[in-house]
């Protein structure tokens, strides 16, 4: 696999906080921005600091459960059904909205790792509170552990393209979930249970899924539910909904190899097709369907064109829908990957994904 660079966002963490006595003093002089109409100003430049503090979301539905039954909630939508994660915010973005973290362990796979979620601003609009938000799992290339680029990095624009497009009408308002996808720092695991290694297979279609539903507004169906990844994380991505296809339903792969190669498999070719996405592929077109949908993205100043553009002429056909995002000047990295999905990617996955559905009479 090839590895990406680690992207330019670098929120403070909770071990950077400022020591309490500063703390105070700039808060203070926050205030006397406040006072004198410079609030904004004294969030901008971290006055008023909450990076490591609890964090909760949903706080519309928290409002609305109490008078909510069962029959008020959509058939398709599926409310969070608990227990509620501890959530500690890592990022405040300059449009209101919040990157947090938690630490899961997969009841399935047996795993421990951190995951990154980001909600968009619809989540919390009250026309919103009883529709369900579709889910983008963002899998990082590189070492993808301890940390996603995605979730620790703002600055490649992950979220702000998602906002933008939702805004624009050009992509839907995805939830964003970043978990880890390596199992330590000198290993890649393919996004997969390789024999006698940590199940990260499970881990990301199983755990992080399950996760998710038990903390936000989702939907019931694989129409809510999709991937994206860049390098190693995108294989993972699009080789999931190949695998799961009952479950997940798009993809969106950035820069990304064809099959798998990491070095654990140690030979074992019939645990390998089990998770080779042209052995999926293959049998998905031979079952004919369920219908997915890969969108890969190549830079042209990267290599693996030709590897994108083989699959899809093999195997792009049937229940298996593929589309080519080229990006001029693109390089191997997520700024590059965004501005693909800036200028295609999102928009053509959002057509085939679940949108949330305001509620009649709903200011």
């Amino acid at each position: 696999m090839q590895h990406d660079q680690q992207g330019d966002g670098s929120p403070m963490t909770p071990g950077s906080r400022r020591p309490h006595r500063l703390r105070l003093l700039l808060i203070g002089g926050g205030l006397a921005l406040t006072l004198t109409g410079g609030g904004a100003a004294a969030y901008k430049f971290g006055l008023f600091s909450d990076i490591g503090d609890p964090v909760a979301f949903g706080k519309v539905q928290d409002k609305t459960a109490t008078a909510a039954t069962a029959a008020d909630v959509p058939p398709e939508v599926l409310m969070p059904t608990g227990p509620a994660a501890r959530f500690v915010r890592t990022n405040r973005l300059p449009d209101g909205t919040q990157i947090a973290k938690t630490t899961l362990t997969g009841k399935k796979s047996g795993f421990t790792g951190d995951v990154w979620v980001w909600v968009p601003k619809e989540y919390d609009d009250p026309k919103y509170a009883k529709s369900g938000f579709p889910v983008l799992i963002s899998l990082p290339g590189g070492r993808g552990y301890p940390m996603n680029y995605w979730g620790t990095g703002p600055g490649l624009g992950l979220q702000k393209a998602v906002s933008d497009g939702a805004k624009a009408g050009t992509s839907l308002p995805f939830i964003l979930v970043m978990p880890v996808i390596n199992g330590d720092t000198k290993h890649h695991f393919d996004g997969s249970d390789i024999p006698g290694q940590p199940r990260m297979g499970t881990w990301m279609a199983d755990d992080v899924p399950d996760f998710t539903k038990a903390n936000f507004r989702t939907f019931t169906s694989r129409d809510g539910w999709a991937f994206m990844g860049s390098s190693s994380g995108g294989f993972g991505a699009f080789k999931h909904v190949l695998k799961h296809p009952e479950r997940f339903k798009a993809a969106i792969a950035s820069g990304v190899d064809i099959v798998p190669d990491s070095p654990l498999w140690q030979g074992n070719t019939q645990a390998m097709d089990a998770d080779n996405p042209e052995k999926l592929a293959d049998k998905l077109i031979k079952a004919g369907g369920p219908d997915v949908y890969v969108n890969f993205q190549i830079g042209t100043a990267e290599t693996g064109r030709e590897k994108a553009e083989k699959f899809m002429k093999e195997y792009g056909k049937g229940p298996v829908h593929t589309r080519l995002q080229v990006i001029q000047d693109g390089e191997h990295n997520g700024k590059s990957y965004v501005r693909g999905m800036r200028e295609g990617s999102l928009e053509w996955i959002s057509k085939v994904m679940k949108a949330p559905t305001p509620a009649p009479g709903v200011q």
